[in-house]
């Protein structure tokens, strides 16, 4: 649904004076010696209100008659970001092409209906702990927690009723960078099966220069996993045109977490050098999808976690080049940063043509997420790096995708 970018024309210093001659030239003149004077000059019309950077609207209401609003956030370039206070979820992101033409590039539903149905995790949030945790269990400090299966075995993005179903609170906040928006929530001790109870607080900041900011922010009374992470789909030919096997990315990693029955990783950080999840080189990720190596099988395709390549000397705290994605059509490019360790490319396996998106019948590579992380299944993996937050202690992380064009 393009919007469009039209700038108004500016008019030359003689096209000005050709304006303001016909204002006077053509205004009414009383008869000489009349003693009427001229009629006044119609006042030019007041102009229209700047438009506001996140304006509030009505996204229909749930089952129990809960109210679901829609945010959209706007920056200074037409950009435009529709987010809904149901799962903090991402509903729509247009950005331009290399023409200017703005193209919805993230999958989603135009009615709450469709996102109460058992969807994917389109744009969400997912958590308490977004991937899986194996045999839906984990030992933390001597005591043993069983959490609800949702994925065979396995706990996935949180369980049956993660914060991708439920109602946060949201609000517009000041940022300098752009328009923002703040969602927050709260998770009740046991929620799920997870100890304590964890305030977390997600803000979407759409800047003037193009590119989405997601700022996490979580404390907990308990000690507790936490690994939130953004579920959005792209597809940055737009959602509906073609699939993303053209998409040329290049993944910032050496080596990333082969996985076991059940996508569970195995424990070994293998390199990536001679397999189809080798990056690091920008290559089309249509070129080994089909591949017959064990991995993709087991995966059907990609869904798996690399380790990102920590520059020598950043700290923790801050942004790592993550990855690059380019659409050569459209010539739109997507570059994320981030402050988390793992990167989960997941290349929408398990879409089968059984729903339908804005414009149709979804299937594998309509879309791909980039689900920046902590990795799989660390509660049970000492060895990985840890997502244990405790009372005292902030989790924080951030994620910025940049959006430019060739």
């Amino acid at each position: 649904m393009p919007t469009s970018t039209a700038r108004p024309r500016l008019l030359s210093v003689a096209a000005l004076a050709v304006a303001a001659f016909g204002l006077t030239a053509c205004q009414p003149t009383a008869p000489a010696g009349s003693g009427t004077p001229p009629a006044a000059p119609t006042p030019p019309a007041a102009p229209a209100p700047p438009k506001p950077p996140v304006a509030k609207s009505s996204f229909g209401t749930l089952a129990d008659g809960t109210a679901v609003d829609l945010y959209t956030l706007t920056n200074a370039h037409g950009v435009e970001m529709r987010v809904i206070n149901y799962g903090a979820i991402i509903v729509s992101l247009k950005v331009p092409d290399k023409t200017g033409a703005l193209g919805d590039i993230v999958l989603g539903y135009n009615r709450i209906e469709d996102y109460l149905k058992d969807t994917p995790y389109f744009g969400a949030i997912v958590g308490r702990y977004g991937n899986r945790i194996g045999g839906a269990t984990f030992t933390l400090d001597g005591k043993t927690y069983k959490l609800t299966a949702n994925d065979g075995v396995n706990t996935l993005h949180g369980g049956l009723k993660g914060f991708d179903k439920l109602m946060w609170t949201a609000k517009p906040v000041d940022r300098s960078e752009g328009a923002a928006l703040q969602l927050s929530l709260t998770s009740k001790d046991g929620d799920e099966g997870y100890p304590g109870t964890l305030q977390l607080t997600v803000t979407y900041t759409l800047t003037d220069a193009n590119a989405l900011i997601v700022d996490y922010l979580a404390k907990t009374d308990k000690a507790t996993p936490v690994n939130v992470t953004q579920h959005s789909y792209f597809n940055l030919a737009g959602e509906g045109v073609g699939t993303i096997d053209n998409h040329v990315m290049q993944i910032h990693a050496d080596r990333y977490t082969p996985v076991a029955k059940g996508l569970i990783p195995a424990g070994e950080l293998a390199s990536v050098a001679g397999t189809p999840f080798d990056f690091r080189t920008p290559t089309a990720i249509g070129a080994r999808i089909s591949s017959t190596h064990p991995q993709m099988v087991l995966g059907g395709g990609y869904d798996h976690n690399w380790v990102i390549n920590w520059p020598p000397g950043l700290a923790a705290d801050k942004l790592a080049p993550v990855l690059r994605v380019v659409e050569p059509t459209t010539g739109r490019t997507l570059d994320v940063e981030s402050t988390e360790p793992g990167l989960q490319f997941y290349s929408g396996n398990f879409l089968d043509g059984s729903l339908a998106g804005r414009d149709g019948a979804l299937r594998q590579g309509d879309g791909l997420c980039l689900e920046t992380q902590h990795f799989p299944d660390a509660p049970n993996r000492p060895d990985f790096p840890s997502t244990l937050l405790r009372p005292g202690d902030t989790f924080r992380s951030t994620t910025v995708h940049r959006f430019t064009h060739l």
